[in-house]
Protein backbone atom coordinates (compact mmCIF):
# COMPACT_ATOMS: atom_id res chain seq x y z
CA UNK A 1 0.00 0.00 0.00
CA UNK A 2 2.64 1.98 1.09
CA UNK A 3 4.28 1.59 -2.52
CA UNK A 4 1.44 2.25 -4.39
CA UNK A 5 0.96 5.43 -2.91
CA UNK A 6 3.97 6.49 -3.61
CA UNK A 7 3.81 5.72 -7.04
CA UNK A 8 0.46 7.16 -7.38
CA UNK A 9 1.79 10.52 -6.14
CA UNK A 10 4.49 10.34 -8.47
CA UNK A 11 2.28 10.08 -11.28
CA UNK A 12 2.52 12.88 -14.23
CA UNK A 13 -0.47 15.00 -14.43
CA UNK A 14 -1.06 14.01 -10.27
CA UNK A 15 -1.98 17.69 -8.76
CA UNK A 16 -0.82 18.45 -5.57
CA UNK A 17 -3.28 20.66 -3.08
CA UNK A 18 -1.73 23.89 -1.63
CA UNK A 19 -2.15 25.74 0.67
CA UNK A 20 -1.50 29.44 1.54
CA UNK A 21 0.28 29.81 4.81
CA UNK A 22 -1.99 31.07 7.52
CA UNK A 23 0.70 34.26 7.78
CA UNK A 24 0.28 35.23 4.09
CA UNK A 25 -3.81 35.06 5.04
CA UNK A 26 -3.28 37.36 7.86
CA UNK A 27 -0.97 39.68 5.57
CA UNK A 28 -3.39 39.87 3.24
CA UNK A 29 -5.93 40.86 6.22
CA UNK A 30 -3.63 43.56 7.35
CA UNK A 31 -3.27 44.82 4.48
CA UNK A 32 -7.30 45.37 3.91
CA UNK A 33 -7.78 46.53 7.02
CA UNK A 34 -4.93 49.21 6.38
CA UNK A 35 -6.60 50.37 3.18
CA UNK A 36 -10.01 50.48 4.99
CA UNK A 37 -9.08 53.35 8.01
CA UNK A 38 -7.20 54.98 5.15
CA UNK A 39 -10.14 55.00 3.49
CA UNK A 40 -12.03 56.01 6.83
CA UNK A 41 -9.65 58.56 7.50
CA UNK A 42 -10.02 60.47 4.79
CA UNK A 43 -14.22 60.04 4.69
CA UNK A 44 -14.79 61.06 8.56
CA UNK A 45 -11.59 62.61 9.52
CA UNK A 46 -10.53 64.23 5.77
CA UNK A 47 -6.81 63.02 7.08
CA UNK A 48 -4.62 60.20 6.35
CA UNK A 49 -4.62 57.60 8.97
CA UNK A 50 -1.38 56.40 8.19
CA UNK A 51 0.28 59.98 7.42
CA UNK A 52 0.72 60.98 10.72
CA UNK A 53 4.35 59.27 12.23
CA UNK A 54 3.39 60.45 16.26
CA UNK A 55 0.22 57.83 15.94
CA UNK A 56 2.11 55.14 14.03
CA UNK A 57 4.77 55.25 16.64
CA UNK A 58 1.98 55.31 19.35
CA UNK A 59 0.29 52.28 17.61
CA UNK A 60 3.61 50.25 18.10
CA UNK A 61 3.81 50.96 21.53
CA UNK A 62 0.41 50.24 22.79
CA UNK A 63 0.83 46.59 21.30
CA UNK A 64 3.89 45.87 21.62
CA UNK A 65 4.21 44.70 25.23
CA UNK A 66 0.97 42.90 24.69
CA UNK A 67 3.05 41.49 21.95
CA UNK A 68 5.67 40.03 24.16
CA UNK A 69 3.01 38.47 26.31
CA UNK A 70 1.89 37.14 23.03
CA UNK A 71 5.29 35.53 22.09
CA UNK A 72 5.00 33.30 25.10
CA UNK A 73 1.70 32.63 24.55
CA UNK A 74 2.07 31.82 21.00
CA UNK A 75 4.26 28.54 22.10
CA UNK A 76 2.34 27.80 25.03
CA UNK A 77 -1.04 27.57 22.13
CA UNK A 78 1.45 25.50 19.60
CA UNK A 79 1.60 22.48 22.72
CA UNK A 80 -2.35 22.46 22.58
CA UNK A 81 -2.50 24.52 25.84
CA UNK A 82 -3.50 27.77 26.96
CA UNK A 83 -2.60 30.62 29.16
CA UNK A 84 -5.13 32.80 30.90
CA UNK A 85 -2.98 33.90 33.84
CA UNK A 86 -0.71 36.01 32.00
CA UNK A 87 -2.60 39.75 32.63
CA UNK A 88 -2.75 38.65 36.16
CA UNK A 89 0.88 37.95 36.29
CA UNK A 90 1.72 41.31 34.71
CA UNK A 91 -0.05 42.74 37.70
CA UNK A 92 1.62 40.73 40.20
CA UNK A 93 5.25 41.30 38.79
CA UNK A 94 5.17 44.83 37.87
CA UNK A 95 4.16 45.41 41.42
CA UNK A 96 6.65 43.47 43.70
CA UNK A 97 9.81 44.47 40.81
CA UNK A 98 8.65 48.22 41.48
CA UNK A 99 8.73 48.28 45.02
CA UNK A 100 12.74 47.18 44.47
CA UNK A 101 13.39 49.66 41.77
CA UNK A 102 12.31 52.74 43.99
CA UNK A 103 14.70 55.56 44.60
CA UNK A 104 15.56 56.72 47.81
CA UNK A 105 13.80 60.50 47.93
CA UNK A 106 10.13 59.07 48.12
CA UNK A 107 9.36 58.83 51.95
CA UNK A 108 6.64 56.28 51.26
CA UNK A 109 8.82 53.55 49.09
CA UNK A 110 7.92 50.10 50.44
CA UNK A 111 11.57 49.21 51.37
CA UNK A 112 12.51 52.48 52.59
CA UNK A 113 12.92 51.34 56.17
CA UNK A 114 14.82 48.31 55.45
CA UNK A 115 17.42 50.62 52.97
CA UNK A 116 16.07 48.52 50.28
CA UNK A 117 16.17 51.36 47.75
CA UNK A 118 18.63 53.14 45.11
CA UNK A 119 19.33 49.56 44.65
CA UNK A 120 21.35 48.65 41.10
CA UNK A 121 18.99 48.13 38.35
CA UNK A 122 19.89 44.50 38.21
CA UNK A 123 18.16 43.66 41.07
CA UNK A 124 14.14 44.47 40.45
CA UNK A 125 15.03 42.91 36.84
CA UNK A 126 16.00 39.78 38.26
CA UNK A 127 12.88 39.79 40.89
CA UNK A 128 10.67 40.38 38.18
CA UNK A 129 11.59 37.79 36.18
CA UNK A 130 11.84 35.49 38.98
CA UNK A 131 8.40 36.40 39.95
CA UNK A 132 7.32 35.76 36.16
CA UNK A 133 9.22 32.30 36.13
CA UNK A 134 7.88 31.23 39.08
CA UNK A 135 4.23 31.38 37.88
CA UNK A 136 4.94 29.84 34.52
CA UNK A 137 7.01 27.24 35.89
CA UNK A 138 3.72 26.39 38.70
CA UNK A 139 1.46 26.54 35.32
CA UNK A 140 3.77 23.78 33.85
CA UNK A 141 3.44 21.78 36.60
CA UNK A 142 -0.01 21.44 37.98
CA UNK A 143 -0.84 20.61 33.80
CA UNK A 144 2.12 18.45 33.07
CA UNK A 145 2.43 16.54 36.89
CA UNK A 146 -1.52 16.60 37.61
CA UNK A 147 -3.08 15.90 33.87
CA UNK A 148 -5.42 19.21 35.22
CA UNK A 149 -6.56 21.24 31.87
CA UNK A 150 -4.50 23.86 30.77
CA UNK A 151 -7.58 26.43 31.53
CA UNK A 152 -8.35 25.39 34.86
CA UNK A 153 -4.42 25.53 36.10
CA UNK A 154 -4.16 28.98 34.56
CA UNK A 155 -7.35 30.33 35.66
CA UNK A 156 -6.53 29.39 38.92
CA UNK A 157 -2.95 31.41 38.72
CA UNK A 158 -4.86 33.80 37.06
CA UNK A 159 -7.13 34.88 40.35
CA UNK A 160 -3.93 34.23 42.40
CA UNK A 161 -1.47 36.56 40.68
CA UNK A 162 -4.39 38.97 40.63
CA UNK A 163 -4.46 38.38 44.60
CA UNK A 164 -1.16 38.76 45.20
CA UNK A 165 -0.43 41.94 43.28
CA UNK A 166 -3.58 43.74 45.65
CA UNK A 167 -1.87 41.83 49.14
CA UNK A 168 1.84 42.87 48.19
CA UNK A 169 0.92 46.89 48.86
CA UNK A 170 -2.31 46.66 50.04
CA UNK A 171 -3.42 47.80 46.57
CA UNK A 172 -1.36 50.88 46.86
CA UNK A 173 0.37 52.27 43.84
CA UNK A 174 4.27 51.62 43.69
CA UNK A 175 5.89 54.44 42.49
CA UNK A 176 9.15 56.86 41.55
CA UNK A 177 11.56 54.01 40.01
CA UNK A 178 15.42 54.30 39.81
CA UNK A 179 16.32 56.21 36.36
CA UNK A 180 17.86 53.08 35.35
CA UNK A 181 14.72 51.13 35.56
CA UNK A 182 12.23 54.03 34.00
CA UNK A 183 14.96 53.38 31.15
CA UNK A 184 13.60 50.09 30.22
CA UNK A 185 10.16 51.82 28.91
CA UNK A 186 11.35 55.21 26.82
CA UNK A 187 11.27 56.39 24.06
CA UNK A 188 10.86 52.68 21.60
CA UNK A 189 12.93 50.39 23.94
CA UNK A 190 9.97 48.74 24.25
CA UNK A 191 9.45 48.33 20.54
CA UNK A 192 13.17 47.19 20.71
CA UNK A 193 12.62 44.52 23.45
CA UNK A 194 9.80 42.90 21.59
CA UNK A 195 11.64 42.58 18.42
CA UNK A 196 14.84 41.12 19.98
CA UNK A 197 12.67 38.39 21.91
CA UNK A 198 10.63 37.79 19.16
CA UNK A 199 13.49 37.43 17.09
CA UNK A 200 15.50 35.44 19.02
CA UNK A 201 12.72 32.55 19.80
CA UNK A 202 12.01 33.04 16.30
CA UNK A 203 15.35 31.47 15.61
CA UNK A 204 14.64 28.58 18.63
CA UNK A 205 11.28 27.71 17.32
CA UNK A 206 12.73 27.53 14.04
CA UNK A 207 15.66 25.50 14.38
CA UNK A 208 16.16 24.58 17.58
CA UNK A 209 14.98 20.70 19.44
CA UNK A 210 13.22 23.05 21.24
CA UNK A 211 11.03 24.36 18.93
CA UNK A 212 10.78 20.33 16.51
CA UNK A 213 9.34 19.33 20.37
CA UNK A 214 6.64 22.49 20.92
CA UNK A 215 5.24 21.53 16.93
CA UNK A 216 5.18 17.69 17.90
CA UNK A 217 3.54 17.80 21.20
CA UNK A 218 0.81 20.00 19.53
CA UNK A 219 0.43 17.79 16.85
CA UNK A 220 0.01 14.69 18.74
CA UNK A 221 1.33 14.36 21.89
CA UNK A 222 1.37 10.58 22.50
CA UNK A 223 3.10 10.23 19.26
CA UNK A 224 5.47 12.80 20.39
CA UNK A 225 5.93 10.47 23.95
CA UNK A 226 6.73 7.51 22.27
CA UNK A 227 9.44 8.78 19.64
CA UNK A 228 11.07 10.00 22.99
CA UNK A 229 10.29 13.55 24.10
CA UNK A 230 9.71 13.78 28.03
CA UNK A 231 6.61 15.82 27.42
CA UNK A 232 6.12 16.56 31.30
CA UNK A 233 9.20 17.99 31.32
CA UNK A 234 8.52 20.14 27.95
CA UNK A 235 5.48 21.76 28.82
CA UNK A 236 6.96 22.78 32.31
CA UNK A 237 9.75 24.65 30.32
CA UNK A 238 7.35 25.98 27.78
CA UNK A 239 4.82 27.78 30.55
CA UNK A 240 7.76 28.84 32.16
CA UNK A 241 8.78 30.60 29.69
CA UNK A 242 5.21 31.90 28.84
CA UNK A 243 5.43 33.24 32.67
CA UNK A 244 9.12 34.57 32.17
CA UNK A 245 8.14 36.63 29.17
CA UNK A 246 4.92 37.86 31.22
CA UNK A 247 7.19 38.99 34.19
CA UNK A 248 9.56 40.81 30.65
CA UNK A 249 6.34 42.57 29.95
CA UNK A 250 5.42 43.48 33.29
CA UNK A 251 8.45 45.27 34.10
CA UNK A 252 8.71 46.96 30.49
CA UNK A 253 4.98 48.19 31.29
CA UNK A 254 5.81 49.92 34.98
CA UNK A 255 8.86 51.72 33.99
CA UNK A 256 7.22 52.98 30.63
CA UNK A 257 4.24 54.72 33.09
CA UNK A 258 6.52 55.30 35.98
CA UNK A 259 4.20 53.27 38.24
CA UNK A 260 2.78 49.94 39.13
CA UNK A 261 -0.56 49.40 40.20
CA UNK A 262 -2.06 46.07 41.26
CA UNK A 263 -4.70 46.65 38.26
CA UNK A 264 -2.31 46.58 35.55
CA UNK A 265 -2.91 43.78 33.08
CA UNK A 266 -6.07 42.86 32.97
CA UNK A 267 -7.28 41.43 29.85
CA UNK A 268 -3.63 41.19 28.81
CA UNK A 269 -4.06 37.71 28.23
CA UNK A 270 -7.14 37.23 26.42
CA UNK A 271 -5.51 40.68 23.73
CA UNK A 272 -2.41 38.20 23.77
CA UNK A 273 -4.43 35.07 22.24
CA UNK A 274 -6.20 37.05 20.02
CA UNK A 275 -3.06 38.41 18.48
CA UNK A 276 -1.95 34.91 18.02
CA UNK A 277 -5.38 33.26 16.50
CA UNK A 278 -5.51 36.48 14.52
CA UNK A 279 -2.20 35.80 12.85
CA UNK A 280 -2.98 32.01 12.11
CA UNK A 281 -1.73 29.79 15.18
CA UNK A 282 -4.02 27.18 15.53
CA UNK A 283 -6.33 26.54 18.55
CA UNK A 284 -5.55 22.96 18.39
CA UNK A 285 -2.04 23.26 18.62
CA UNK A 286 0.65 22.07 16.43
CA UNK A 287 0.54 24.63 13.59
CA UNK A 288 1.22 28.41 13.73
CA UNK A 289 4.24 30.54 14.16
CA UNK A 290 5.56 33.55 15.94
CA UNK A 291 5.70 35.60 12.38
CA UNK A 292 1.98 35.21 12.27
CA UNK A 293 2.08 36.74 16.15
CA UNK A 294 3.96 39.46 14.62
CA UNK A 295 1.44 40.14 12.07
CA UNK A 296 -1.59 39.75 14.13
CA UNK A 297 -0.18 42.09 16.36
CA UNK A 298 0.12 44.86 13.65
CA UNK A 299 -3.64 43.74 12.90
CA UNK A 300 -4.75 44.20 16.59
CA UNK A 301 -2.54 47.52 17.33
CA UNK A 302 -4.03 49.29 13.47
CA UNK A 303 -7.89 48.21 14.96
CA UNK A 304 -7.21 49.55 17.79
CA UNK A 305 -6.13 52.54 16.82
CA UNK A 306 -7.86 53.18 13.99
CA UNK A 307 -11.00 53.13 16.13
CA UNK A 308 -9.45 55.89 18.33
CA UNK A 309 -8.91 57.39 14.76
CA UNK A 310 -12.36 57.56 13.68
CA UNK A 311 -13.39 58.42 17.18
CA UNK A 312 -15.32 55.57 17.88
CA UNK A 313 -16.65 55.31 21.43
CA UNK A 314 -14.89 52.89 23.49
CA UNK A 315 -17.39 50.45 24.11
CA UNK A 316 -18.57 50.10 20.97
CA UNK A 317 -14.46 49.23 20.07
CA UNK A 318 -14.65 46.46 22.88
CA UNK A 319 -17.72 44.86 21.21
CA UNK A 320 -16.34 44.88 18.17
CA UNK A 321 -13.25 43.58 19.54
CA UNK A 322 -14.92 40.59 20.76
CA UNK A 323 -16.55 40.15 17.20
CA UNK A 324 -12.89 40.00 15.58
CA UNK A 325 -11.81 37.26 18.35
CA UNK A 326 -14.99 35.20 18.12
CA UNK A 327 -14.33 35.50 14.12
CA UNK A 328 -10.89 34.58 14.40
CA UNK A 329 -11.24 31.44 16.16
CA UNK A 330 -14.30 30.79 13.71
CA UNK A 331 -11.84 30.97 11.06
CA UNK A 332 -9.33 28.60 13.02
CA UNK A 333 -12.12 25.68 13.38
CA UNK A 334 -13.20 26.03 9.61
CA UNK A 335 -9.22 26.05 8.38
CA UNK A 336 -9.09 22.53 10.44
CA UNK A 337 -12.25 21.25 9.15
CA UNK A 338 -10.91 22.11 6.00
CA UNK A 339 -7.59 20.51 6.39
CA UNK A 340 -9.02 17.15 7.90
CA UNK A 341 -11.70 16.83 4.81
CA UNK A 342 -8.96 17.24 2.32
CA UNK A 343 -6.06 14.89 4.04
Amino acid sequence: MVGESAAGAALPGTKKKRHWPPELNALIGLIGIAIIFEILGWVVRDQSFFGNIVRLKIMILQVSIIGIIAIGVTQVIITGGIDLSSGSVVGATAMIAMSFAQVGTYDKAIFLEQGWVDLPVIVPIIVGLACGLLAGFINGALIAYTKIPPFIATLGMMVSARGVAKWWTKGQPVSFPTDQFAALGEGMMPVFIFLGILLLFHLIMTYTVYGKHTYAIGSNQDAARMSGINVERHLVLVYSIAGLLAGVAAMVLAARGLTAQSGMGVMYELDAIAMTVIGGVSLAGGRGSLIGTAIGMLIFGVIISGFTFIRLDAFYQEMIKGGIIVGAVVADVYRQKRRAAES
